[in-house]
């Protein structure tokens, strides 16, 4: 039993420490994100993703850096912004950016791993959409966008799809007056609060699965696994088996990081923590979200494309930092942690905890509970009645709505 308490316990040390690392890099990251989302409208993204030509998958991907992190909430509004006309492709594409070019997955990213896998997301995440757009239009038929969007119309519910729907952008005046104006700073402790909730789980487990897998796993395992005793295989095996255990893993978003550390320092290689990365879009829940969107045959065609894409990114992204000399070979950076010391990240989590909890008095005086509660409900004026008038049962942004008058408030 001692053993047992005492393995519990090296875990647990383990996944709060590097999470302490991460703190304050995870607090600002979704500040920026929430800042970002409350100048950038949501109400114009379907009339710019309209087709799969080079202007519309660029805008995907902008938008796509625009919006939360989250996957759940990433696929759902990807499903909002295809039944109201986007083309598949933009859609997809969207998905891809929104969880891969986000401003608080590179910043957790710098300060876990290192720049070099910064660099690497980002630079990958642009190849995987440019990829993706390339094979949809090699491989999509019409038949399957039919059938995708037949399922789609059909409004079956998957997660996060309040939260996918919400726009509090504020409209009119420069970027610095909307964030500084009453509207603005409520709309941003809105999404800090929103996103936090939306990725907690997977940020919690993430950790605790890194903390187990650091702790009870030896590296012998984890190098006969990456074949670390052949350079040569291990450079092939890596972008091929790191998505593989993403799948697995049921951690997506920002909450797959920490278990990407474990596997660098186990020995995987530099293009297999990134295509890693990049597959929490096809975890096994998502995977099912994906069936319930679109049907069987979609999803299918989502994971193979997908596994596709990320796998080859991840070979061009290892071909390309070892032609310039920049892979990391410290794989000990995931295990610096002391935990808790009087150093400048405590005092910067100490400062950054301070204004995340401006943000969340700020969201719980401005009614963010009752939005709260409706994150993960389906939003009533995607549908329409059965007599097709637009079935308006939550209205964001209309003149005299409880959200107006809240948002006004400062």
């Amino acid at each position: 039993m001692a053993g047992i308490v005492g393995a519990l316990g090296d875990a647990l040390r383990t996944a709060f420490a590097m999470f302490w690392d991460v703190l304050w890099p995870l607090i600002l990251g979704f500040g920026l994100s929430g800042i970002v989302q409350a100048v950038v409208s949501h109400k114009a993204m379907a009339r710019f993703l309209g087709d799969d030509s080079p202007r519309s998958i660029t805008f995907a991907g902008l938008f796509g850096i625009a919006s939360s992190s989250c996957s759940y909430a990433s696929v759902a509004l990807a499903r909002s912004l295809f039944r109201k006309g986007a083309s598949f492709t933009a859609a997809m594409a969207f998905e891809l950016a929104s969880t891969n070019l986000v401003i608080e997955l590179g910043i957790i990213l710098v300060v876990l791993l290192g720049w070099p896998f910064m660099a690497a997301e980002y630079v990958g995440g642009v190849i995987m959409v440019i990829l993706i757009a390339l094979i949809f239009r090699l491989t999509l038929t019409p038949k399957l966008v039919a059938m995708a969007r037949k399922n789609a119309d059909q409004g079956r519910v998957g997660r996060m799809e309040g939260h996918a729907e919400m726009d509090m952008s504020v409209e009119g005046g420069s970027v610095i007056r909307k964030v500084f104006s009453g509207k603005g700073s409520t709309a941003i402790s809105h999404y800090f609060v929103m996103d936090w909730a939306s990725v907690w789980t997977d940020i919690v487990l993430g950790f605790l699965i890194a903390g187990a897998l650091a702790a009870w796993v030896p590296d012998a395992f984890w190098q006969h696994f990456f074949l670390t005793g052949h350079p040569t295989l291990a450079k092939i095996e890596g972008p091929l088996v790191g998505p593989l255990v993403a799948i697995i893993s049921f951690v997506c978003s920002v909450g797959n990081v920490p278990l990407a550390a474990v596997l660098w320092r186990g020995g995987i290689s530099f293009g297999g923590v990134v295509s890693f990365i990049f597959a929490d879009l096809i975890v096994l829940p998502v995977l099912d979200i994906y069936r319930k969107y679109y049907g069987g045959k979609v999803a299918l065609y989502i994971l193979g494309t997908f596994y596709a894409t990320m796998a080859v990114t991840g070979y061009i992204i290892e071909i390309v930092f070892g032609a310039l000399g920049i892979i990391p070979t410290d794989r000990t950076v995931s295990t610096k942690s002391e935990g808790i010391r009087w150093n400048y990240t405590s005092w910067l989590n100490i400062i950054f905890l301070i204004i995340a909890l401006v943000l969340v008095i700020r969201f719980l005086r401005t009614g963010g509970p009752a939005m709260l509660r409706m994150m993960s409900a389906p939003m009533a004026a995607m549908d329409r009645d059965s007599n097709g008038h637009a079935a308006h049962a939550i209205e964001y942004d209309r003149p005299g709505s409880n959200r107006d008058t809240e948002m006004d408030a400062s």
